[in-house]
This record gives C-alpha cells, structure tokens and sequence, in this order.
C-alpha cells in the first residue's frame, strides 16, 4: 500500500527550472499583445510555419490526452486508438484543400467566415450564436476535461482534493493568458512541446524497465498472453473482425467511415476550425499555414503515441485490475478511480529528478491546452459577440481588455465542470456526440456555393436535439434500471432508442443532420450573388461547384488554375499523407514488438508515400 508520491529536493529543482524555461520567455510578448486584438488573439498574422505547427501538436497535447490513450489501451487494446487515429484522414484534408483558403480569407477568427461567405442577419446571428455555443458552453466542455485531468493526476500524486489542484496550477495559466495573449500561447508552446516529450518517453522508459514489468520483449510476451474484455489481444493494432465484430465496427469501421468527416471535435475538424484554424489565420503566407498543418498532423500521430501507448501496455502487468490501482492508492477519491487513472498511477517508477521532470511535462501539457483554449474561446467572444451585438465601435485597447475578462470569465465556469464529468473518455463521447452530423457541412461550404447560413444553424440545432435525445435517453435508462417504481414504465414501454449502440447513435445523428442542412440549402434564400463573388474572388476555392459565381464575377477557368488549387492534386496528396502518417506509426509499433517482417512492409509504404507527399507539397508552394 502506498501513500501519495511525494517530490524530493531533486525533483522540486527540475520542476521549478523546466517551467522557468517554458514561462518565462512568454512574458516579453505582454506589451506587443496589449496592443490591439490582431495581436492579441492573432499574433499580428507574422508566425512562421514550425511554430504554428510546433503549437498546435503542444495544444492537443493535454494532460487528459495520456489518460485518454490509456484507457483506450486497457480497455480496447491499441486497436482502440482508431476513435482518433481516423481523425488522420481530417487533419492532412485540412492541408491539402483548406489550409490555404483559410489563409486568403484573411479572417481573424473562422467565425468571421460567416461575414465573408454568406449574408443577411441570419449570418450575423449565427456568428454570434456559435461565438457563445462554442467559445464558451463548448469550450468549458473541453477545458472542464482538462481540469477533471489535473485533478486525478494530482490526486494520485499528492493526494490533493480538486479546489486544490484548481487553484495550485489554475491561476498560473489565468495570469500568462490574461497577459501574454496568443504569442505568449505560442512561445510557451514551443518549449513545453520539448518539455513534454522528453517527459512522456522517459516516462515510458522507466515504467517498462521496472522489475515487475522487466524490460520492453518481456512486457510484451506478458501482454500478449492476456485476454481483455471480449477476449482483445491488447497489442493488436487493428482488431478483431472474426471475434469481436461489435467492437471492431466501433472503434475501426466507424470512425474511418463516417467520424472523421462527420463529426466536429476540437483539433480535428472537418475542414479546419477552432484554434486550428486560428493557427492558419496567423500565419505569415498559404505557404506556412500548409507547412504547418502538415507538421502538427506528422508530430500528432507518429511521434506521441507510442510513448503513451508503451506506458499503458507496461500498466496492465503492474496494474491488472482496477482494484490493483486502488490498493497501491487508497487516498484516491473513489469517484476518480477508473482505467484513465493508470497512467498517473505508474509515474511511481519515476526515480528522483525524472519524478520532477514529468510532473513538469505534466504541467507543461495542461497549461499549452488552457492557454490556447481560454484565448480562442475568448476571441470568439469579443471578436464573434461583444464587438458585434454588445459594444461595436470602441477603442482596440478596450477590446484587449474585454479578451483578458472573458479568459477570466471561461477559466472559472471550466473549473466548476470538473464536478459534473467522470473521466477523459466521458468528455471525449460527449463532444463527439454533440458535434456529430455537422462535419460534412462544413467540408462542402467551400466548395458549393448553395450552402448559406441557414444550413449551419440547422446543423448545429439539429445535431444538438438529437445528441440530447440521446443523452436523455441515457439518463432515463439510468432511472429505470435503479429505482423501484420505474420497473412497471420500463416493462411497459420498454427503452425503445435507448439500447442503440455509440455507432449506431451515431448514424442516426449523421443521417438527420444531413439530410436536414441539405434540403435547408434548397428551401430557403440564396446568399446574396454579391457576397458570393467577393468571397470567390478572395479566396477562389477550386471544384465545379463554384461555377454560377465564377461566371456572375467574370473569371475563366484558367485564371482559378493559375491560385495552384488542383483538387485532383490535393487528393493525390492527401492520400499519401495518410499513407506517409499510418505507415510511420505502425513501422514505430512492429519495431517496438520486434515484428522485423511487418516493420519492412511498413517502411516500404512510407517511403514511397513520403516521397508523393513531398512531390505535392513542393508542386503546391510553387
């Protein structure tokens, strides 16, 4: 039975100098995004491409992320990770069709997209609309995960309560956001990304060479032999269609077929979006904002997973069960007991000074995710909301002021949700589910001229009534399997749509959504012809479905091929960066599991792929 870790000299010595490092740096940058809010939430559009994606990979880099694998891991086997490893096909879409769109939109938030592609007060509304939804409800969903993270972790490592963990980490990342702005966010960034995988491989380093776990080949012979839930193979990096067909059509068949493009998910949006698409708008040419995405997306799926991944396998020897967990930890609050916890739990490995160094990482990992979050949620507030409808016409240094409260305003609501979520998998579920159906829409509004504002705000009413369909549904399957006076409504009724499957859940909402934006797009009024052609002269998106605005604003064929947007082009690219992104990662796996035969077959794929990729790329840039 073990009591909470404690940090020795050592470890305090690491922690304080590494954050030093990762903070300091940003408190230069406190004047230059005072200045106004192009600054501010923008970073006066001058950032170079390496930092854009350096930030953006330290941004989903999460201290919930780690959790999240793990418990993907022990409960799903690695096969499990397709729930995210599908968003591959999102993320290199992003930089072969919509990167440099963004960045000739010129916007300063991808709200204000709405201003420059459709018109009427419906756009104003929708604007505004999803300014609060997003900015602020929606946003408190994701740092509320992110809290609910700090909170476990702390607990398993200091045996803190969470108002403590709140307030201990908390108004560190309130003062540099409130201060800095996204510069600071992005100089920050770049050191806590070295900082957190120097972290997560040490990490995964000692928790496999521990004398009960005994090294990487015997941890996974150990692995191999265990059976799962369902009877997974833990190491399997695809699953099991033969045993588990279920399973297998949940977490492979699904998520490559529909999730990807149809849900909405920060990080990993359908044709690029909320802090994303911030990172685009900011950068210096089209050039840098695809150079990028393509490095975050690289950086994203081949270089953190098996860090994470290799740790969760080595949990399942030290800690089998979750009882395991709970003995070893018996301070922990029995509310945070669950898979995601495991993680945390083997930083007990850690020796001094390396203990320091990934509560650190760990630090490191929270902060870029808040940081990011509590500007762009507040940017979407002032910039999409409070200058439009609350108090147009004031002064640049009142808006910054206006950005700096409504940080504060987010980062107290986001820590009042660490009491209503559970665990990093219940936050990621409601996310996927609430964004659901909306994705495809907001990949073909750049490329059909038919789309207006109506079509999103159907979307996103829709998309949401069905969710919360569901999700009351849940609630009352809740009430009637737990009290005694239910028993006669449920035998009388039955659950009806509550015993749908995730997956199945999931196309329903798809297919409503849909098919609803879709006759939206027929049944109510056109965008005005003139705001059409300004934003086709703007931002020329390639495709035939541009062609009545083409023709209304008087450009041949030719000219909108000389902008280099070839969607034939960027569907070659896009197919071998998926390919150059997989096959890395598994060529990292077979390696690790010592399968020299499949590790060859995969270094093959990614060195043809890799080639094609390079080959668009640069005929892109030119």
């Amino acid at each position: 039975m073990l009591a909470a870790l404690t940090m020795g000299s050592l470890d305090w010595i690491v922690l304080i100098l590494s954050l030093a490092v990762c903070f300091f740096p940003a408190l230069f940058f406190g004047k230059r995004s005072g200045k106004n809010t192009s600054e501010f939430f923008a970073s006066g559009r001058s950032v170079p491409w390496w930092l854009i994606g350096v930030s953006m990979v330290a941004t989903t880099f999460a201290a919930d992320t780690p959790n999240l694998v793990t418990q993907f891991v022990r409960e799903q086997g690695v096969a499990g990770n397709w729930a995210w490893w599908a968003f591959t096909l999102t993320g290199v879409a992003t930089v072969f069709f919509y990167a440099r769109l963004w960045r000739r939109s010129e916007v300063m938030t991808d709200l204000e997209f709405y201003h420059a592609r459709y018109s009427g007060k419906i756009a104003t509304f929708v604007r505004g609309f999803r300014a609060v939804y997003l900015g602020f409800f929606f946003n408190c969903i994701i740092l509320g995960n992110v809290n609910l993270a700090a909170c476990k972790i702390a607990g398993i490592l200091f045996g803190f309560d969470s108002w403590q963990t709140l307030l201990t980490v908390g108004f560190v990342d309130l003062a540099f956001a409130m201060y800095a702005g996204l510069w600071g966010a992005l100089v920050i960034d770049m050191f806590q990304f070295c900082l957190m995988m120097t972290g997560i491989t040490a990490m995964a380093y000692f928790a496999v060479n521990n004398e009960t776990v005994g090294g990487l080949h015997v941890m996974i012979e150990k692995v191999g032999a265990m059976s799962g839930p369902n009877g997974i193979h833990y190491l399997n990096m695809f699953p099991d269609f033969t045993n588990n067909w279920e399973m297998a059509v949940a977490v492979f068949v699904m998520p490559l077929a529909v999730q990807w493009w149809a849900t909405w998910y920060p990080g990993s949006e359908p044709g690029g979006g909320s802090y994303i698409a911030q990172r685009m708008l900011a950068s210096k040419s089209e050039k840098d904002a695809l150079g990028g995405v393509l490095f975050f997306n690289v950086a994203h799926y081949v270089l953190r997973p098996w860090p994470w991944m290799i740790t969760a396998l080595a949990s399942l020897v030290v800690f089998p069960t979750l009882p395991d967990i709970h003995a070893a930890f018996p301070h922990l609050d029995k509310n945070f007991l669950g898979n995601d916890i495991a993680y945390p739990a083997m930083m007990r490995f850690l020796p001094a000074g390396f203990f320091g160094l990934m509560v650190a990482a760990l630090f490191a990992a929270r902060s870029s995710t808040f940081l990011t979050h509590l500007n762009w949620g507040a940017s979407y507030c002032v910039h999409d909301f409070y200058r439009l409808f609350i108090a147009p016409g004031q002064s640049e240094k009142h808006y910054v002021l206006a950005g700096r409260l409504a940080i504060l305003v987010i980062f107290i609501a986001s820590g009042l949700m660490v009491f209503v979520l559970e665990s990093a998998k219940d936050g990621f579920g409601i996310l996927l589910q609430i964004g659901a159906g909306t994705g495809l829409l907001y990949l073909v509004r750049w490329f059909w001229w038919r789309v207006n504002a109506w079509c999103e705000l159907t979307a996103m009413i829709v998309s949401f009534l069905v969710s919360a369909l569901f999700l009351t549904g849940d609630k009352l399957a809740w009430w009637c399997s737990n009290t005694e006076k239910s028993r006669m409504i449920s035998e009388q009724f039955g659950n009806g749509i509550i015993i749908l499957s995730t997956h199945q859940r999931l196309l329903i909402t798809v297919a409503v959504t849909t098919a609803a934006w879709i006759l939206t797009a027929f049944l109510t009024p056109k965008t005005d012809m003139n705001i059409l052609v300004q934003f086709y002269r703007k931002v020329k998106p390639g495709g035939r479905g541009w062609e009545p605005v083409r023709k209304a604003a008087g450009i041949r064929r030719e000219e909108v091929r000389n902008t280099g947007d070839s969607l034939p082009m960027a569907l070659v690219g896009w197919s071998c960066g998926c390919a150059m992104i997989w096959s890395s990662l598994f060529l990292v796996g077979n390696l690790l599991y010592g399968r020299t035969f499949f590790a060859a077959i995969c270094g093959t794929v990614f060195v043809a792929s890799t080639a094609g990729t390079i080959t668009i790329v640069n005929k892109l840039w030119k």
